[in-house]
């Protein structure tokens, strides 16, 4: 699909991964007037009217908006997790069938994976079980829009992708200590050490999880070179392919935050799935994605942004 002359939809386009996605598009010389960027204070998307309204003389729909948190906020709004998510994704799904769009691509989540499923994940293996507890209502909801581009595909032979990014990261990202993910997490953490003068950081869980990690800017690239290229019904997963423990992590982050006291383990905290670490083969071979950003390169870009924007 040349995209250069389509009229395009991104949700969540204000957002962490979707300013990117926006840069990109630019970029490709997709007109700025082409894209549309619904804002949640003007169109909640939960709401049928607003779902209608916003798709209606679009031609590719990008569905990057979700309710989204780390594991702290995950135990705590589940209901909110689940409603929100679900709801906005089966609407603008729907109305986006209604008002003859061309193209949906659905970006779903890592999450959406069994607790416990044989690493690298692979997508056939997306249904070997249930997902890991604390974010499973927001991973199960964003599923769902799997099954409906499947169901869609085949009643309707509407043209809905599906894609399961990993964790992003990268400049820009949520600093807020109630959404934050893992690394905006620690980065804000060890420089509120490094301001308060303390020699110690309490950190969740036991060190042990693995995750996976992709650099936003790479992230943005693969949706866009799916959006292009893909237009089959099975998922695709969107990552770097390689994993790393939170103990290492947070060494890292140190390391290159230049702080020297002591890591405490508050093991009375979940760790999450145990690991992550996604086969990316599918978006290789399907559409030539392949992560460029070098994760330490990638973890200093975020902490520089960090420290240049937002550590007041």
């Amino acid at each position: 699909m040349e995209l250069k002359n389509k009229k395009i939809l991104i949700t969540g386009g204000a957002g962490f991964l979707g300013s990117f996605v926006v840069k990109k598009l630019l970029k490709l010389g997709v007109p700025k007037e082409n894209i549309v960027i619904p804002r949640s204070k003007d169109s909640d998307l939960r709401k049928w009217g607003n779902c209608l309204e916003v798709t209606k003389n679009q031609n590719v729909v990008v569905h990057l908006a979700a309710k989204v948190g780390g594991i702290g906020f995950n135990r705590e709004k589940p209901g909110e997790m689940f409603y929100d998510n679900i709801m906005m994704g089966a609407q603008l799904m729907e109305a986006a069938r209604q008002t003859g769009v061309e193209k949906f691509v659905a970006v779903g989540t890592v999450c959406a994976y069994p607790k416990f499923t044989s690493v690298p994940f692979k997508e056939d293996r997306l249904w070997d079980g249930y997902p890991e507890e604390t974010n499973a209502p927001y991973g199960l909801a964003k599923k769902m829009l799997l099954v409906q581009a499947q169901a869609y595909r085949q009643q309707y032979g509407f043209n809905a992708i599906y894609l399961l990014p990993v964790n992003l990261y990268g400049p820009g990202d949520n600093f807020n200590p109630k959404f934050s993910h893992v690394i905006p997490a620690l980065i804000r953490k060890v420089a509120g050490a490094k301001k308060e003068g303390k020699n110690f950081i309490e950190v969740w869980g036991t060190g042990k999880a693995t995750r996976e990690f992709l650099y936003v800017e790479d992230a943005a690239e693969g949706i866009i070179l799916a959006t292009k290229k893909y237009d089959k019904p099975e998922p695709v997963n969107i990552g770097s392919g390689k994993e790393i423990s939170i103990k290492n992590l947070i060494k890292l982050i140190c390391r290159f935050m230049n702080f020297k006291g002591e890591i405490r383990w508050d093991t009375t905290k979940p760790d999450g799935q145990p690991r992550r670490r996604l086969d990316v083969n599918r978006a290789k071979k399907e559409f030539g994605f392949l992560a460029k950003t070098d994760f330490e390169t990638g973890l200093k870009k975020t902490i520089k942004w960090y420290l240049s924007n937002l550590n007041n």
